[in-house]
């Protein structure tokens, strides 16, 4: 299942052995018919969450991005990054800051469902919406133990590299799923909706 939305071999791996890690734990087939418990999350933002974390030992994992149009590529970064720790906080560009960066017709989702739909995934521990255009003050306040950029970033250095590395943070880049971009994507739906016409 996991190789046929576009995965790697490697997440495949990695999402069976988890799969059936938790099967055991459950006590294998009677899982199957005991409901799954539900706690509800703590609403503490994203900061506490972190400080949280922080003071048990754990690590916490950064990354950041517009995230207009989630797909596949965005699935593969974050569940790549929460992997790396033990919560991910995603900081993503608020609206005014995505029309500065991408130009007027964006964003198409707006921040408040972005930051929803981000949330709701597995991988998502929290958000922070921020107005700037780069992250840094953003980054400050959240203090990551692990920034986590895609791919496509590997073999150049990070703009924010200098100050995560201030607090003994690390960058790290993650395998980035080719043929995945929001920018390609409106293109292609705009061309089918002139098409269409």
């Amino acid at each position: 299942m996991t190789l046929a939305t576009g995965r790697l071999p490697s997440h495949a791996i990695a999402a069976a052995v988890e799969a059936a890690t938790d099967y055991v734990a459950a006590d294998g087939p009677a899982s199957l018919t005991t409901p799954p418990t539900y706690n509800p999350p703590d609403n503490v933002g994203p900061l506490e969450l972190a400080a949280r974390v922080r003071a048990r030992g754990g690590k916490v994992v950064g990354a950041g991005g517009c995230f207009d149009l989630l797909h596949a590529g965005h699935l593969s970064l974050l569940d790549q990054a929460r992997r790396l720790g033990d919560v991910l906080i995603v900081c993503i560009n608020s609206d005014a800051s995505v029309r500065r960066l991408k130009g007027e017709d964006r964003p198409v989702v707006g921040e408040r469902e972005r930051a929803t739909l981000l949330t709701a995934l597995d991988c998502v521990d929290d958000v922070i919406v921020f107005a700037e255009d780069t992250p840094e003050k953003a980054l400050a306040e959240l203090r990551p133990d692990i920034w986590v950029k895609g791919g496509d970033y590997a073999g150049r250095r990070i703009v924010e590299a200098d100050l995560v590395e201030s607090w003994g943070g690390k960058v790290v880049t993650v395998p980035f799923l080719e043929g995945h971009s929001t920018t390609s994507r409106i293109r292609q739906f705009a061309n089918q909706a002139g098409a269409a016409r």
